[in-house]
């Protein structure tokens, strides 16, 4: 025993040395040291997340190196990017705020041979490659997930790692990886899979058994692209497993009807597929089911009773499926520990007791419809943060109803109660929740009252009258936490107020489409934080030049479209601003330069205005407009409730390609200048042609001379080019043909001449994108360019019917001609004593008469060939 003791206190003694020794020099292993510094020299790092790894540096103390502690060989490596965006993040767009490693991951990092995990998720790598044969026998836990842009084409080389247990490729595009199932069935010791968004399309659905590890828990492949039904292999996994996820993909048919080897089954997740049937009995037996979601499925029949024996039960989401009959109580009998329960349900009737007191305490329930009153269960569940009501029809008419009710939902954080017909004046309530969503409801009377405590307030769309003073006004509190204001599309009236000095914390307000009028308030100044200003759709006027929103200078996006604003456009707009929108006011003078000088723009928006002057020629300094990288991150607004986050972004309707559509997620990428139904004069700039990045393009209804540049060849990302009702001459520009991307043109109605260039996409717009022209020609115009019209001859050969025809036809032109002529003429004579803006538009209106006399005699002449 002594012995023993003595070698123990020996071995004891030499590793305290050893690790005193590595301490006090470099210990890092030099062929893993060469490895990372390979590693290093094959990736970009914009974000210098390498910057620590130097030569003369011990590796082990670089970033993300992890040695061990005795023989100082790397074990683990972890550098996963910290700058992410967690709203692209949610919606698996553009992840990230800030570039990390980019480049190439070379496999030879897993010739380190004591590497047991590696991790370089959230980075931006694009291939993967190798310089030798994988074959790691330590390499336990791998992840590279939401790597954007990568695409790996086969997994082999993860077969040859029969270590591994962990594997984690989340986001990674391995759409061309058809034999993923066998790779990763051959590891023995697989506890964890975790495929979600992987763009894969093979599961093998007719396959009855996956020889997967028996040590295998986790299995997670959401949101693929399985046009399949369910696959069979799933239900026969190992009796180990604890959680599937096969959520967000396309899975059709029903699930078995015989019981699974799934006994320990801790969480299934088949939400948002498009599964039918019932749902079988078994079920019932799975007695360590934790979390069950089926939502927005085609589930039907009545709704499982037996899911009231699942007493493990945490989390219930059935919303959004074809249920019917009734639930009740019984549906809940045993589920003690249940905490989320999600039922909007179309075709069920709830009918509780109202003397039943659940055995649970939720802290979140999303629930639906509900009439003619609400369960009086509900008001037993005091531990609620969040409670979402869909589709329901109740009273709160009664005093004591409507108090007892908002009274109760003042100790929840997240209240949401979406297009209900809920009817209740809200004119006498104080609303003390911390988020506050009540749209599209059918309440009465004015605004409510808000708490400081509020964070979120969005009450749009609810039939509200009155003014906003009485929400803005009543709080003489500098403690206000109000951030996000939206009350729009309600009946609300009166004056902006003057109150806003008590809500400096807001970031977001959203007054459109009511009936407020008056001017912009002088206390708005004190906005400091304010990013996103809409007051779009009232009858608001006053110039705003000089108004107290030039204050704000945090402000991103300004929208007063549809209003009767006047004067000049701002100059004082800051450089942070992203969406100017003014369209619809009165608006006079020069587009200002200093709109030049705001690189983040990405929409102009002040068409049917009264600008004159010419367009600025510096518009080509607005980088978004010719950067495809510049200005695509977004401004987001999120919030807690206490359970999750909540993520709101801007969204704004927006009149392109002559017609109103309302953008929100897409938003950030739309490039747009509308500059059209203005008195703008001179002539187009070849700078103009230069926003490479632009896809709409707007500059009808107004004064313009010159040509187009054949600069506008450099536009290669424009959709919609609008130039009609101007006064352009000259040539189609052939440059226009290498515009692959336009799918709508408008040139009518200028005074353009020669060939529609031919063997390109122009002709496949209608002869409508050309008319008004007088001396355009070819296809798809009617007139052709090297007859000059003499094929209009008749051959001699037509019938009796057709000389008809033709003579009546030439009898309405002749007198359309003398209609015209004598048109001309009194217009000469009246412009003598007619003032220069009424002899402009006289002129105007004379030209537009003959270009369509023009039209309607090419059309007809081409009818008889």
């Amino acid at each position: 025993m002594d012995s023993n003791n003595t070698l123990w206190k020996r071995k004891y003694v030499f590793a305290m040395m050893l690790s005193t020794l590595c301490m006090m020099c470099s210990c890092c292993n030099e062929r893993d040291k060469e490895i990372l510094w390979k590693f290093k020299e094959g990736v970009t790092d914009p974000s210098g997340l390498l910057s620590s790894w130097k030569q003369e540096q011990d590796c082990c103390q670089w970033k993300g190196v992890r040695c061990h502690n005795i023989t100082a060989r790397v074990i683990h490596l972890s550098l996963q990017c910290d700058y992410y965006d967690p709203v692209e993040l949610v919606e698996h767009d553009n992840y990230y705020l800030q570039k990390c490693l980019t480049g190439d991951i070379n496999l030879s990092l897993l010739d380190m041979e004591y590497l047991q995990s590696l991790d370089l998720r959230f980075n931006d790598f694009a291939t993967i490659s190798s310089d030798s044969t994988v074959n790691s026998s330590t390499l336990n836990y791998i992840d590279l997930s939401y790597n954007k842009y990568l695409s790996i084409k086969s997994l082999q080389w993860l077969s040859r790692i029969p270590s591994l247990e962990y594997i984690d490729l989340s986001h990674i595009d391995l759409h061309m990886e058809t034999n993923w199932l066998h790779f990763v069935t051959v590891l023995p010791s697989l506890v964890e899979l975790h495929l979600d968004g992987c763009n894969l399309e093979s599961i093998s659905p007719s396959l009855g058994y996956a020889n997967f590890s028996a040590s295998l828990q986790v299995i997670a492949l959401s949101g693929n692209s399985f046009y399949s039904e369910m696959p069979k292999w799933i239900f026969n996994l190992s009796s180990h497993v604890h959680q599937i996820d096969l959520s967000s993909n396309y899975f059709m048919g029903q699930l078995p009807n015989t019981l699974p080897n799934l006994h320990s089954l801790i969480s299934l997740q088949l939400h948002d597929n498009y599964l039918n049937g019932s749902i079988p009995d078994w079920i019932g037996q799975l007695h360590y089911l934790t979390t069950f979601e089926i939502d927005n499925n085609h589930f039907s029949g009545f709704f499982p009773t037996n899911l009231g024996n699942l007493s493990s039960l945490d989390t219930l989401t059935a919303h959004r499926n074809l249920f019917t009959g009734v639930v009740s109580e019984r549906n809940f009998a045993k589920l003690k520990n249940l905490k989320f329960l999600s039922l909007v349900l179309p075709y069920i009737t709830f009918d509780f007791d109202p003397l039943w007191i659940p055995p649970f305490q939720l802290d979140k329930l999303y629930i639906g419809p509900l009439h003619p009153t609400l369960p009086q269960w509900l008001y037993t569940q005091t531990s609620l943060y969040s409670l979402i009501i869909e589709n329901s029809e109740f009273l709160l008419e009664a005093a004591d109803n409507n108090k007892k009710f908002w009274r109760f939902t003042s100790t929840i954080q997240h209240l949401d109660f979406d297009n209900n017909t809920i009817e209740g004046d809200l004119s006498e309530v104080v609303l003390n929740s911390s988020i506050i969503e009540l749209t599209s409801n059918n309440f009465k009377g004015g605004l409510p009252r808000l708490s400081s405590n509020v964070v979120f307030f969005q009450l749009y769309n609810s039939s509200l009258s009155g003014s906003i003073s009485h929400l803005l006004c009543h709080s003489k509190k500098s403690n206000n936490k109000l951030q996000y204001l939206d009350i729009s599309d309600n009946n609300l009236s009166g004056g902006l107020t003057d109150c806003w000095m008590n809500w400096k914390s807001l970031v977001y307000v959203n007054l459109g489409g009511n009936n407020l009028s008056g001017s912009i308030p002088p206390s708005m100044a004190l906005l400091s934080n304010l990013t996103s200003l809409h007051l779009h759709e009232n009858n608001l006027s006053g110039d705003i030049s000089s108004s107290s929103l030039q204050y704000c200078r945090s402000l991103s996006i300004l929208n007063v479209r549809e209003n009767s604003f006047s004067g000049n456009i701002p100059k004082w707009m800051p450089q942070s601003i992203r969406i100017l929108q003014l369209r619809s006011n009165k608006f006079i003078g020069n587009i200002p330069s200093q709109i030049c000088q705001m690189p983040f723009l990405i929409i102009l928006d002040i068409a049917y205005n009264r600008i004159s002057g010419h367009i600025p020629k510096c518009l080509n300094n607005i980088t978004a407009f010719v950067d495809m990288h510049y200005s695509t991150s977004w401004i987001f607004y999120e919030f807690f409730d206490g359970g999750a986050f909540f993520i709101y972004r801007d969204n704004l309707i927006l009149l392109v390609k002559g017609q109103q559509s309302n953008y929100d997620s897409s938003l950030k990428l739309m490039r747009v200048v509308d500059l059209s139904s203005n008195n703008l004069t001179g002539t187009m700039s070849p700078q103009l042609f230069s926003l490479s990045q632009l896809h709409f393009l707007n500059l009808s209804h107004n004064r313009l001379t010159g040509t187009i540049p054949k600069e506008i060849g450099n536009m290669k990302q424009l959709e919609s080019l609008d130039l009609s009702k101007n006064e352009l001459t000259g040539e189609i520009p052939e440059s226009m043909s290498s515009l692959s991307f336009l799918n709508n043109l408008n040139l009518s109605f200028n005074n353009l001449r020669g060939q529609i260039p031919s063997g390109t996409q122009l002709q496949s717009f209608s002869e409508l994108s050309y008319i008004g022209n007088a001396d355009l020609c070819g296809p798809p115009l009617p007139k052709n360019c090297s007859n000059h019209g003499d094929d209009t001859k008749a051959s001699g050969e037509n019938d009796d019917d057709d000389d008809g025809d033709e003579s009546d036809f030439l009898s309405c032109l002749y007198m359309g001609l003398g209609v015209g002529f004598a048109s001309g003429f009194c217009g000469v004579c009246g412009a003598i004593f007619f003032g220069r803006k009424c002899r402009h538009a006289y002129f105007r209106f004379l030209y537009d008469l003959r270009d369509r006399f023009y039209v309607l005699l090419l059309t007809n002449l081409n009818s008889f060939h």
